[in-house]
Parts: structure tokens; sequence; C-alpha cells
């Protein structure tokens, strides 16, 4: 099959923040670089989800003028709450050190991306909306990549569907930047090929589950935040609640589940419904509707897990590479600060074809980001003891060693966490009530997800008899759980069990790629422009 080519300077997979201010960067400092950025949702900013509370360190750097350029930063932080919860009650602690946010921002990450990318196109940016970056394009000895192919089908700018037999577009450049986020399945393809990881630890993970709820004036206060740690996750489950009062009477709320859990019946989607009926929430949410639903993989390792970011051909940025700050539950802005450092790094260095940057991970590890990495390295696997312990280590390692230790501690992959069923207990669930509480399909439909019924599916089984032979049996299918959007369900329990995944039903969090006990499930891009499409 014959694939249309298009040469440029620099491709970039993936119009997040990381991507979109390599772009940025880029133009600032050549305006002749030819650069494209693949974006698989339909729109700018469909299927990026977070919080979200920015730091805006990044982009006074990046455009200092952004307030005369109108950028969507609109509600500040206002007052900061931190709760430590219990099945009734919600008791005031102390706001800890990295989570004070006076001057930062409540924002919409759909907003700021549609902004970021007006600001990257006013430059001479091309961004393909639509467009999954589906293969990478090896060099003819294969030891160097040297562009991006996409799916069979995309979305043109105005989101009208082309032929479906169309060949994807081959997109040839020097050097190719992957900022397709957490997970992301070219970033893994390159992390094996290239043993990125030969000399960092795994990557570890959390789930993040977000609504957005429309609330009644007299319980909205525009620029509150809001943290909880405890109830309604056990003090061996990692994990976290936010709500950010936002403008318009509406209000982020969600809740963080570390994916190092050994249960295989904890369920976060529900663990997310039980949250919003603890009194300190549920009181905010009465008379209000929920609007919208997703939720997203998100990178939890830090420091001590970011790999070498270099490979022949390009370099890994943003939460492809895995810079959230895990202490300031913060990530937009160390991700802009990657693409910045990966635009300067090419431009000072020289760009040519097949190059390998090298000293491009030493530069980030010495960087602000990674100065901010390592002061927060320790706190995450703190929590591996509990959540008492945690705590207790995160304010000495904070309040008094700064992030100083003279130590360092250390992960495995989340996935081996997991624990066979017949150690637990199953967990009960209550049925939700339709007004504070939903069940998973109802959710789902607030994503805004579709896929075409009759493409492939895009999450492969590598070895289909492991779903009922190792993952129902031994682990009463934990898919079925925690996926968050009912895509994996065992039918015909009576006479021949199966695994049934609905994949249409998929919102790309990535989690199932993550947490399989055996890395069977592998999550591959569907055809450009289908997925979940969040607009705020």
């Amino acid at each position: 099959m014959h694939h249309e080519q298009m040469e440029f300077d620099v491709v970039i997979v993936g119009a997040g923040p990381a991507g979109l201010a390599a772009a940025i960067r880029l133009k600032q400092l050549d305006a002749n670089l030819t650069i494209a950025i693949l974006e698989k949702s339909a729109t700018l900013g469909a299927q990026i989800l977070s919080g979200a509370v920015l730091e805006p360190s990044a982009l006074n750097a990046l455009i200092p003028d952004w307030q005369q350029k109108n950028a969507p930063l609109n509600v500040a932080v206002k007052e900061d709450w931190f709760y430590l919860l219990t099945k009734r009650h919600a008791i005031s602690l102390p706001t800890p050190r990295a989570l004070h946010n006076q001057g930062n921002y409540i924002i919409s990450p759909n907003q700021f991306c549609i902004w970021l990318g007006q600001q990257a196109e006013a430059l001479g940016v091309n961004i393909f909306s639509g467009f999954a970056g589906s293969q990478l394009i090896y060099s003819e000895n294969g030891d160097a990549i040297i562009g991006v192919q996409t799916g069979d089908l995309g979305l043109g700018k105005q989101g009208e569907l082309t032929d479906r037999t169309q060949p994807g577009i081959q997109l040839l450049a020097k050097q190719v930047l992957i900022a397709e986020g957490c997970r992301g399945s070219l970033a893994e393809e390159l992390v094996a090929k290239f043993k990125l990881r030969e000399n960092s630890g795994p990557q570890s993970y959390g789930i993040g589950l977000r609504e957005v709820w429309k609330v009644n004036d007299s319980k909205h206060k525009i620029g509150k935040v809001i943290h909880t740690v405890g109830w309604p996750l056990s003090a061996q489950l990692y994990g976290g609640g936010f709500m950010y009062h936002f403008t318009d009477n509406l209000i982020f709320l969600g809740l963080i589940v570390g994916l190092d859990y050994r249960n295989p019946y904890i369920d976060p989607f529900q663990e997310l419904q039980k949250f919003k009926t603890h009194p300190l929430i549920r009181s905010t949410l009465e008379g209000g509707e929920c609007i919208e639903y997703g939720a997203r993989a998100l990178n939890e390792g830090g420091y001590q897990a970011i790999p070498q970011l270099s490979f022949p051909g390009g370099l890994l940025i943003g939460c492809s590479a895995g810079f959230v700050n895990v202490a300031k539950i913060k990530g937009i802005h160390n991700a802009m600060r990657s693409g910045m450092l990966a635009a300067e790094t090419i431009v000072k260095e020289g760009l040519a074809a097949q190059k390998e940057f090298s000293g491009f991970t030493n530069a980030v590890k010495n960087s602000e980001l990674g100065k901010e990495l390592y002061a927060a390295r320790n706190l995450r696997p703190a929590f591996h003891a509990g959540l008492w312990a945690g705590l207790a280590y995160s304010a000495i390692d904070q309040f008094i060693l700064r992030g100083h230790a003279p130590w360092t501690f250390s992960y495995e992959p989340d996935y081996l966490a997991l624990k066979p069923a017949k150690d637990f207990a199953p967990i009960f669930y209550p049925k939700a009530d339709n007004k504070i509480t939903f069940d998973k399909l109802t959710q789902v439909a607030l994503t805004g997800t579709r896929h075409r019924e009759d493409q492939p599916c895009h999450l492969k089984l590598k070895d289909p008899a492991l779903a009922i032979e190792v993952n129902y049996e031994i682990y009463a299918s934990p898919e079925s759980r925690y996926c968050p959007a009912a895509v994996y369900e065992i039918v015909d329990k009576e006479t021949k069990p199966r695994l049934q995944i609905n994949f249409a039903n998929c919102i790309h969090c990535k989690t199932c790629d993550i947490k399989d006990p055996r890395q069977n499930i592998v999550w591959t891009p569907p055809e450009g422009g289908e997925g979940p499409s969040y607009f705020i």
C-alpha cells in the first residue's frame, strides 16, 4: 500500500502541554524550522484530562505575556484545605508545604491546550488533529527513528471523517519528539527497543478519575481547593481526593488511586462513588448535576523512574517520560519544561537526522524540573508502608530533611503487586443512587467516547487463554474492576467463561496496559480521532 510522505524538521507526537511547549520554543528559537504535531483526538484538548491546578512557572518562561494574549488562567487559587477523612468526619490538617497553591490557577486543561495550540499555529506549526501516531518509522538498518506513520483513518481540521480506506501518512523528520502522555504506546516501544530503562527504576502509576459538576450558587466558592487523604481508601491503599471550585459554578472533583494495590477486588471507580458520599463532599454536590466524567493513568514514579530520554532520532518528553510531582499533585508545568528543554537542546546542539542528543537526560535532571522531582523522590514510595507511615515520613522528609535525605527508595512494577483473589474477600460497593453516585455505563456516556463498532479492536491480548487461565481463575478478573469504563466483562460464567472486550467504551486511560498481572493486555491507538472527547 502506498503511503503519502511529508517531510519536516521535527515531528511531535501528541498535542498536550509538553508537545505544544516544545513546538512553540522551537519556533521561538528558529522560525525557519518546519514542525508538525500529530494529535489523535479529533480536536485539540479533547483527550487531555487533569484536575487541574496549574503552577504557571513554565508558562511564564515560555510566553511571558500570556495575560495580554488571553491565556485561560482566570481562576486564581484563593483557599487551600487539606483534610484527613474518616467515614463521617473531616479532620483539617496543616496543608503540606508542596501543596501550597498561592500564585497557582485552577484551569480547564481542554481550554489551555486549545490556547497553546493557537499560539503554536500562529508561529507556523502544523497541527494535524485526528491523526494518531500509530507506528514508528525506522532507518534502513533499524537503529534510528526517521519518522512516524499515522493510522489508516484521520479527521480533518474541521473534524470531518476522511475515506476510511485512505492509507495513513508517513511524516518523516530529522527528529521525532514523543509526547503521547502517560504510558504511550510508541514510548513503550522505544523503551523496549533502545533499553531506555536500563539505568532507572520502573515507572509507578496511579489512576485519576475526575467528574465535573455544576452546583448551586450557594455551594460554590470560586478559587477554593480541597485535597483529602484517608476514607474511602484503606490505610494500605495509596491515593486521595480533590475538589477544585472553578468558574461558572463548576467543580472538578476526583480521586487518585495508586496502581500498586494488592487486592484484586478493588474498583477505583466505585471508590470515587463512595468518596462523593462523604458529608464534606455530598454537602457541596447535593442539588447539582454531574456533566462530565473521565479517567486517565498518571505517572507517580518521579525522579528514580526517569528513563534515558534520548534515542537515535528523537527524545521522550512530558508524561511519556514521567514528570509528575506527586508531592504537588501537578505535572503540567514539568511537562512543559521538558518540552522547552528538548527544543533548546536541539537548537543549541544542532538539528540533524538520526542524531542522538545523549546529554538531554542529564540536562533534565540538572534543571529545575529535575531538582524539583529529586526533592520529592521519596514521598510516593514511603506510602508502601501504609498511610500513617507515609504521612509521618512525608512530614520529616519535607519539613526537616527538605527532600535531601541521603537515601532513595525504590519501586517494583505495579502489576507485580497484585495478589491472588483467594487471599481477599470480595468488596461490597453500594448500589448507585443516580443522584450523587452512578454506575460505570452511565458515566461513560458523559465522556463523549466514540469508536466505530466495526473497526479492529485496539485492545490486544498477547495470549487470549491467559484471560481465563490466569486473570479469571487466579485473580477473579481484576480488569472488570480496575477498568473505569466497563470495557472488560466476563460472560457465559455458567457454561464456559470468556472475556468480552467492549472496546467501544474505552476512554484511553491505559490502566489495563499497566495493571494486567501478566502484562497480557496491550493498548494500541484506535482509528484516528476516536475515543473520549472532553470539553472542560
